[in-house]
């Protein structure tokens, strides 16, 4: 998961965060609905999502740091090592057992669920429940309309929509392959945070140079290129509402990845501009 904002426990109240928090509130009855009385024990799997990073929310606030910020960070970035190697682990099992011409198939990316992958695919839901709860409870968030929440809350509509249904499971799982981007993005929030910010240490350029090849190669191609299939298979969709729903969030998804590029571009500059002004000084200060 991606995120700009900050710890606001100072903000004033707008409404957003109880308008919010009747919408999760709302999706987890819907949860709990399905499980009991409609007995889909399989989205149990949503629920031990949820709990597992609460519990590493703890662990974390109860070890290492009590700063909400942190806390919240490192447990994503927890989520995005875990989403990763689960999609690697799912694509490549279905790679080995199917062959890519079959795998790619749009009955198969609409209609089938590989192995894992419903789980895997209720497991981060559950993950994005815990988040958007933890955002609301320590406000981490700003502004009038919160994007981050906004995003977690059209994720969280879209994802367990399919989960009920049971289509394009697939396709989500394709999506989720950009949290191996996360990853460096929650890793360079917590050097940050932790006073690390010597942009001249081999560490942190090679930093830079793993959050540039991810991002190019594990966010944005992968969501072009589902993009083009949504568009290319859009004949051999229903009447329902998955192709607009599963287009309009591809939409979104591309829009952040434009923004969240050029947030990445003017943090790359300002802190080469930092390094070139801190060699400056010292070779001025050793010219006097």
């Amino acid at each position: 998961m991606v995120r700009n904002g900050i710890g606001n426990t100072g903000v004033k109240k707008n409404g957003a965060g109880e308008f919010f928090l009747a919408t999760l509130l709302l999706w987890l009855v819907s949860v709990v609905f399905e499980i009991a009385f409609n007995l889909r024990t399989e989205l149990l799997w949503v629920i031990c999502g949820g709990c597992f990073f609460q519990l590493m929310n703890w662990v974390v606030r109860s070890w290492i740091s009590r700063d909400p910020l942190f806390v919240n960070t490192s447990v994503s970035l927890l989520h995005s090592i875990i989403t990763s190697a689960s999609v690697v682990f799912i694509l490549l099992n279905q790679c080995l057992a199917k062959g890519l011409d079959e795998m790619f198939d749009h009955s198969e990316l609409v209609g089938g669920t590989w192995k894992w992958a419903y789980p895997a695919l209720c497991f981060s839901c559950g993950y994005f429940a815990y988040d958007q709860w933890d955002m609301l409870q320590y406000r981490l968030y700003s502004g009038l309309i919160p994007s981050i929440l906004v995003h977690h809350l059209v994720l969280l509509v879209c994802f367990t929509l399919a989960l009920y249904r049971n289509v394009t499971i697939n396709y989500l799982i394709l999506t989720l392959i950009c949290e191996m981007h996360s990853i460096f993005l929650h890793v360079r929030k917590l050097r940050r945070m932790a006073g690390i910010r010597d942009s001249n240490t081999a560490l942190v350029k090679l930093e830079w140079v793993l959050n540039w090849t991810a991002f190019v190669f594990a966010r944005c191609i992968p969501h072009i290129l589902i993009t083009i299939k949504l568009i290319k298979d859009a004949h051999k969709f229903g009447k329902g509402v998955e192709l607009p729903l599963a287009l309009s969030g591809m939409a979104g998804m591309n829009i952040l990845n434009v923004g969240l590029g050029l947030d990445l571009f003017h943090a790359f500059r300002r802190e080469r501009s930092n390094r070139r002004n801190q060699e400056n000084n010292n070779h001025h200060d050793h010219g006097e």
